[in-house]
């Protein structure tokens, strides 16, 4: 069963969100993609238990999601004459809201007119009478905040603050929909929603993970491997939660699975009832914490919990600072490649650079290496023209400022801020390299090239620590099982951290011998990773840090568990971008 792509939006629709529709792809500006039928059927089966149940749908699009409800009050013994008044739906795009009328005059008749309203969800639910309901279904829209049109974004976000989150700029519409849904629903009710896998793990949705843990009995979310909605380039996970309190509380006890299938068919082969009462339950912690991490049993969560807790065990940011790395503006005029650099007479302006993941091949990357990359025309020069600020440029630099600046690169945004134009900022020289987006482990390079980074490359920077020692105590399966927690993924199967969870990274507390860096390095590039691994499973792991032979193997099964999961990903998504680590 695949599901399938809203279909294009008229143009009076379209400019109602955007008037740049136009340009670009109009369903996935307006987060516009329908669930099937059958899974739509399969998640109202859930949701709504009693023929008295009154049903909302915040984004009712084409009336999937309420002709699947109007199926299983029926079900479930509900007088036909009172279903259109149990049941309501909102739609914001005209077109739309016609269709769900349409789809479910057959059964309602007139009284389908009723159950759509038109206009803005927010709007809409500021100015409902109190009445709560018993289940709230559907499929809101993915849109990222500055695409969310005005006055909705704002009443999206004053609702938020009501109820006391504090949104800000990163924040997906999504989110808003679904505080606006769980606070629609009155005690004991159920919310049955698709939701981007985001939820598990990124940092603009921490508030509603813990407004969600203090407002429910019990969470239970559906993840798959296969893309729900391929046009969309979305993970998409299923979230059912149960027991709605009359009042929320900080409190509050709620247990919570995830479990994950391979396809969506496999999902709605058994009702949700059965599938998620195979699931083991845990309880979740009033934190901004990850809920990837519910992928791991309770035994693993509680041992990874009390290592963070124990005094062997600290953050990277212990020892060390992230930074992004060099942010140019313009890498096709700033990032250059030897010969370019030759032609253009610019040898006295430029530094090295790295400027893409695969470009570093071990654990470390020297001069000979730089000069290998350079030789072979790889891009790694960058243009350094602060120190010129007010001087008098060379004959050969003015001509290609000037060319830049024929091709407008001086008017981007990054470009336009910056005084001169040219003049990047923050290039400084990292003692070591940390990969943004990470296809198997999460590897750090030591810098002895003298090279900076463009901002696809984290910058590491010691806080004390020799370098040297500092990078080989980060090949464990410790700092490898922490990244997979800390870290997000997407469809893709790739793992990414950004600076602040690259800190988190959990490293032994004092930084003791491991494998030396130069060997760690030999075998990295021989694609021997796991030996590495292995032998400060036995230095570090154990003789330093004093862990048992079976809390490293805990630590291992749990780095493949969440490696592997996310990896698999990729059969649906797209190719990784990031290098192997081997």
């Amino acid at each position: 069963m695949n599901t399938t792509s809203k279909a294009k939006k008229s143009a009076s629709a379209t400019q109602t969100h955007s008037g740049r529709f136009t340009e670009l792809d109009a369903d996935k500006l307006r987060g516009g993609y329908y669930t099937s039928s059958q899974l739509a059927e399969w998640l109202c089966a859930w949701a709504i238990r009693k023929a008295s149940d009154r049903v909302l749908e915040p984004s009712c699009g084409n009336g999937s999601f309420l002709t699947a409800a109007l199926k299983q009050l029926s079900a479930v013994g509900a007088d036909a004459a009172s279903i259109g008044q149990q049941l309501r739906g909102v739609e914001i795009v005209d077109d739309e809201a016609a269709a769900a009328r349409k789809a479910l005059r057959g059964a309602l008749g007139s009284a389908a007119t009723e159950v759509v309203a038109t206009g803005d969800f927010f709007e809409w639910w500021s100015k409902r009478p109190p009445s709560k309901f018993d289940a709230v279904v559907g499929n809101p829209p993915f849109i990222r905040y500055q695409t969310f049109p005005e006055p909705h974004r704002s009443r999206a976000m004053d609702i938020m603050g009501q109820l006391g989150l504090s949104p800000n700029r990163l924040t997906n519409i999504w989110v808003p929909f679904v505080v606006t849904a769980a606070a629609s629903l009155r005690a004991g009710g159920r919310l049955a929603l698709v939701l981007p896998a985001e939820l598990l793990q990124v940092t603009y949705a921490a508030q509603l993970r813990s407004f969600l843990n203090d407002r429910f009995a019990r969470i239970d979310i559906v993840a798959c491997n296969e893309l729900f909605f391929e046009k969309a380039e979305q993970e998409v996970v299923l979230l059912l939660a149960d027991g709605a309190l009359a009042k929320p509380s900080a409190d509050n006890i709620c247990r919570m699975a995830l479990t994950e299938k391979a396809t969506v068919a496999e999902i709605i082969r058994q009702p949700a009832k059965q599938l998620i009462a195979k699931a083991e339950h845990k309880t979740l912690c009033h934190e901004n914490e990850k809920w990837l991490k519910y992928f791991l049993t309770v035994a693993e969560i509680e041992f990874m919990r009390e290592l963070r807790a124990s005094d062997v065990v600290t953050d990277l940011s212990t020892h060390a600072s992230i930074d992004v790395g060099v942010v140019t503006g313009k890498n096709e005029f700033f990032v250059l490649s030897g010969e370019q650099v030759k032609e253009l007479g610019l040898e006295k302006f430029t530094i090295p650079l790295v400027s893409r993941s695969v470009q570093l091949k071990g654990a470390r990357i020297d001069r000979k290496d730089w000069d290998a990359l350079s030789a072979a025309g790889d891009r790694v020069h960058l243009l350094d023209l602060k120190p010129f600020n007010g001087a008098r440029l060379s004959a050969a630099l003015a001509r290609y400022i000037r060319d830049g600046e024929a091709k407008d690169v001086h008017t981007g945004y990054k470009c336009s801020i910056r005084t001169p134009w040219y003049a990047v900022p923050s290039i400084w020289t990292p003692d070591a390299f940390t990969f943004r987006q990470i296809y198997d482990f999460p590897r750090m390079v030591l810098n002895e090239a003298g090279a900076t980074s463009t901002d696809t490359i984290h910058r590491l920077r010691s806080n004390g620590p020799k370098p040297e020692r500092l990078i080989a105590n980060t090949y464990t399966w410790l700092t490898a099982a922490s990244a997979e927690i800390e870290g997000r993924s997407y469809g893709g199967g790739v793992l990414e951290l950004e600076p602040t969870e690259a800190e988190r990274l959990m490293m032994p507390a004092k930084l003791n011998g491991a494998m030396p860096l130069a060997e760690s390095d030999r075998l990295t590039r021989k694609g021997r990773l796991d030996d590495v691994l292995e032998e400060n499973a036995r230095v570090v792991l154990q003789g330093h840090m004093g862990l048992s032979k079976r809390d490293c193997e805990t630590l291992r099964a749990i780095w493949t568990k969440m490696r592997d999961r996310r990896m698999a990903r990729r059969k649906q998504g797209k190719p990784a971008t990031a290098s192997r680590a081997t």
